[in-house]
Order: structure tokens, then C-alpha cells, then sequence
């Protein structure tokens, strides 16, 4: 099935009016996407979602070298229990066009694909949450469009509901890869307009062993289409020469039980 057609077929079964969309149906819990850092929300046991990126991107512009860099990031996860959860992250599809002093180069192919386990910490306040994952990434995408070698993760998000409509998040993350590591950081605000809709800000900053430190900053919206059906819209712009110019993305996210 292509892409375009699995997202109509979601589309369709998300929006079906069944028995499992009534007022007496647990709403589903935050998604992941989008954004630097993940929810400190995990997924009831044996329910199971699908984000979509539709696509991300990333634009830089170094001196006489453009590049665009076009991926359909997908994120599926599933329930296992009421605090933890399955990821399973890969981008099927990628396209880089590059222009320079000699000319234009179009390439195109897979990603490296991901597994991960999040958990859902206990907290005995009703306003902060967290939540840690762990994953491992193999090398196994395009020459063009992986690390090259498997990467080895461990994150955390923390949350704190300042009111009904106000929250805050703080994300750390580790990776390590080849000998080397990368420490990211991330701290943001999301607003909810209404019901459907909200709106977030966020920062991240990235330092690694044997690379330059880069930082971004930006934000996006989500809206809930239905109550299983999220749409978002994100982007982050670089602070230093050494983040990429512009990244970012448009993203449906599904969830099923």
C-alpha cells in the first residue's frame, strides 16, 4: 500500500463513528510528535498509535552549498501496560537535493530503523509528570541517510501543568554512537487555545564529543481533527552557524484501541 493511500485508510478508520468514540471512551494521551522532546504520557495496554511525518524536513544554506532534506519519519507505538509502551521509529523514505559550485545531486532512500521502550514514572504530585525511554538504533538506511553506526539513547522528559491550559516540559537526552557522545537539552511551554487546538514553544541545544555545539528554537501547533486524529505543524530556526538554517514539518498522528 503507498503511503498516501495507508494515511486515507487511517483517516478513515479513525473517523468512523464506532462505539469506541463515545463520551465514555478514555481520550487518547499525548502523542509524541511534534517537537525536540517526547510526552511523559505512555499508551493504555494494547492500544496503539501511528505519527506520521508528511514530511519533515531540514533546509541549510552553508556559503555555496544548499541543502534540503525531505523524510517521512514514522513513529508507531504500542500499550504494553498502563505505564509502559513500544516504539518502533524509522523513516521509510528520504530525499536530499544538494546544489553547489558543481552542479545539482538528487539522492533518495531509507533510514536507520529504531526500537525503544518508554516508561511512565510514578509521581505523587497531580501537576508533574515524567517519563524515560531507552532506545537502540541500527545502522541500517542508505548510505546517505544513516548514523553508519548502531546508536545506543536514553532520555527523559519532565512535565509540570502550571493551569488547565498552561504546561512546561524539560527534556535530556544522551546518545551515544561509534565511541561518541551527544547531550541534548530542551526546555518548553504549550498553551492550549481550546479543546482541539494548542500552540508550543521550545529550545534545544546540542553538544557533542567531536562536532560543534548547535542550537535552535522555534514551535508549532496541533489540532485535533477528532478525538483519534491529530494534525500538527512545526519548525525550528538555527541560533548559530552550525545548526541547519530551518527544520521542521507537517505530521498526522492516529491512534487506535
Amino acid at each position: 500500500m503507498r503511503p498516501a493511500a495507508a494515511i486515507v485508510a487511517a483517516l478513515t478508520i479513525a473517523t468512523a463513528p464506532a462505539a469506541a468514540q463515545t463520551s465514555e471512551s478514555p481520550q487518547p494521551p499525548a502523542f509524541d510528535r511534534p517537537g525536540i522532546s517526547f510526552s511523559t504520557a505512555t499508551l493504555p495496554r494494547g492500544a496503539f498509535a501511528w505519527e506520521q511525518g508528511l514530511p519533515d524536513f531540514v533546509r541549510d544554506d552553508d556559503g555555496g552549498r544548499r541543502s534540503r532534506l525531505y523524510s517521512a519519519n514514522t513513529n508507531l507505538r504500542l500499550g504494553l501496560s498502563d505505564r509502559v509502551e513500544l516504539q518502533l521509529a524509522t523513516s521509510a523514505y528520504n530525499r536530499l537535493r544538494e546544489r553547489d559550485g558543481d552542479g545539482r545531486r538528487s539522492r533518495h532512500g531509507a533510514g536507520d530503523t529504531g526500537l525503544a521502550v518508554k516508561v511512565a514514572l510514578p509521581s505523587s504530585h497531580k501537576t508533574f509528570s515524567w517519563a524515560v525511554l531507552g532506545a537502540v538504533t541500527a545502522a541500517s538506511g542508505d548510505r546517505d541517510f544513516s548514523n553508519g553506526a548502531t546508536q545506543y539513547t536514553l532520555g527523559t522528559t519532565l512535565g509540570y501543568d502550571f493551569s488547565e491550559r498552561l504546561a512546561g516540559a524539560l527534556y535530556f537526552n544522551l546518545d551515544r554512537s561509534d565511541g561518541s557522545d551527544t547531550w541534548t537539552w530542551s526546555p518548553s511551554l504549550s498553551f492550549a487555545l481550546s479543546d482541539r487546538t494548542a500552540v508550543y514553544a521550545e529550545a534545544g541545544m546540542s553538544r557533542s564529543d567531536h562536532a560543534s555545539t548547535t542550537s535552535v528554537a522555534g514551535g508549532g501547533v496541533t489540532w485535533m481533527a477528532t478525538p483519534r486524529v491529530q494534525l500538527d505543524a512545526s519548525f525550528d530556526v538555527g541560533l548559530d552557524r552550525n545548526s541547519p538554517d530551518l527544520q521542521g514539518g507537517l505530521g498526522a498522528s492516529f491512534y487506535f484501541d
